[in-house]
């Protein structure tokens, strides 16, 4: 798979992810060039129900991650995921949200939806000892899939 998000200059591969030790999802690995990563547990992008897809706004010691520029998309702009078989799903930013982790909306991302629709989530917000406080959490829905 590839994700691309002309507006923001993404062209990535896509891994895939499963479920940490602790029952929460895995993030991609902090190294350089760090893909981004499609949650397996969620449908494939373009199927029914919400695709999730998660990225680094930075890798550690190798600076800027490939969400860097997550939170300045705006409603309406394009993000294509290429998919193993040559298809393509193609979607159009709903909102951009930021949330603190402590109030994860997990049901609104995960949660059923009756049409396909794709969640790209990074870290936001400010960088404490532990990490960032928040996440950016981008909404889109289906507007195509040319093949």
């Amino acid at each position: 798979m590839r994700l691309q998000i002309p507006d923001i200059g993404v062209d990535t591969p896509v891994i895939s992810l499963g479920l940490a030790a602790d029952g929460t999802v895995q993030v991609p690995p902090i190294e350089h060039d760090s893909p981004a990563g499609w949650y397996r547990g969620s449908p494939t992008p373009g199927q029914t129900g919400p695709s999730v897809i998660l990225g680094h706004v930075t890798v550690g010691q190798y600076g800027d991650g490939v969400f860097r520029q997550l939170a300045q998309l705006r409603p309406g702009a394009r993000v294509v995921v290429r998919l193993e078989d040559g298809a393509s799903a193609t979607f159009a930013v709903d909102a951009v949200q930021t949330v603190a982790k402590d109030q994860f909306p997990t049901q609104k991302i995960y949660g059923n939806v009756d049409r396909p629709e794709l969640r790209l989530i990074t870290c936001g917000g400010p960088r404490t000892n532990d990490g960032y406080r928040d996440n950016v959490v981008v909404f889109a829905s289906l507007t195509g899939t040319p093949g």
